[in-house]
């Protein structure tokens, strides 16, 4: 191994909220890791996921999506997703080729360190060829910004090793940066803490999951069992009485599909217990957030 020359870097997956970065991840990985949810910003933080690709090491980077809004969980989403643009040797741009290209105009004024990007276009099996050609016409002002554009569907027609051969042009030659066997960098309650999420986005409406947050409290590994205490954390009693449903209805099905998720990660059977917990106001005060990981800056 010695012999051959490594590349190693991170690429920061960007673009609007629900524009599909954590699905494209899952699609590269091989694996479902990072949190998938139709609802807008479900991610929150900056997650690494590392793929090998031949004599490559590529660390992709979950990111927010890139929005304005004023509630103070909102300004952090914005600080990670900007801290991924300037910290990455590349980054990529996700946009439907459905979407008002402003979406990248503004990504451009973000990019104020001129980080390498490539433009993926996204969901190209939806609309017809013309339609594409019409779209990436639109790019081709920019095309002295990126240094691809690349329409790509991760349900037809696309090729994961075609994507990262692309990818690894221009990730620099350096020794591998993490033990190539490893899928993530992130430990095994950060990983369990989006399985929870996802749940509660996907059996939850309106606002309440925006208004949650999980903490896993212990993780007990065993070899055929994991043991697992996690609280869900949300604002009023209300929400509350929500999560939980008549008779405990909602919080089981969370629990049900959470567990499952876990379980065909780890090859193990698990025991997830799970407690709701009443902070009120987290979302809008900077130590509750910072007590959550979520440390705003501004």
């Amino acid at each position: 191994m010695s012999d051959i020359e490594t590349k190693a870097g991170f690429v920061s997956v960007v673009g609007r909220p629900n524009s599909g970065k954590s699905s494209l991840l899952n699609w590269l990985i091989g694996e479902k890791l990072a949190l998938v949810s139709h609802k807008a910003n479900a991610t929150r933080k900056r997650m690494n996921f590392i793929v090998m690709h031949k004599n490559t090491q590529i660390i992709f980077i979950d990111t927010p999506g890139i929005h304005q809004k004023e509630r103070l969980l909102n300004q952090f989403m914005l600080e990670e997703a900007l801290k991924a643009i300037g910290d990455c040797d590349l980054v990529l741009f996700l946009a439907s080729v459905k979407d008002s290209i402003q979406e990248y105009e503004n990504f451009l004024k973000l990019n104020k360190k001129k980080t390498p990007h490539i433009v993926l276009l996204t969901k190209m099996d939806l609309v017809s060829k013309n339609e594409l050609l019409k779209k990436i016409a639109q790019y081709h002002k920019y095309q002295e910004s990126y240094k691809e554009l690349v329409p790509i569907s991760i349900k037809k027609g696309t090729k994961q090793s075609e994507l990262l051969d692309i990818i690894s042009k221009y990730i620099p030659n350096h020794p591998y940066l993490y033990n190539p066997e490893l899928l993530t960098t992130e430990n095994l309650k950060e990983i369990y803490k989006e399985y929870i999420r996802e749940a509660l986005f996907n059996n939850l409406s309106d606002e309440i999951p925006y208004l949650s947050d999980v903490v896993v409290e212990k993780v007990e590994e065993g070899k055929d069992l994991e043991k697992i205490y996690a609280n869900i954390i949300t604002e009023k009693k209300s929400q509350k009485g929500m999560i939980i449903g008549k008779g405990g209805s909602a919080i089981k099905r969370i629990g049900t599909e959470a567990r499952k998720n876990i379980e065909n990660l780890s090859g193990k059977k698990v025991f997830l217990k799970l407690e709701v917990i009443v902070k009120p106001g987290w979302s809008k005060d900077k130590k509750a957030l910072a007590d959550l990981g979520y440390r705003v800056e501004k």
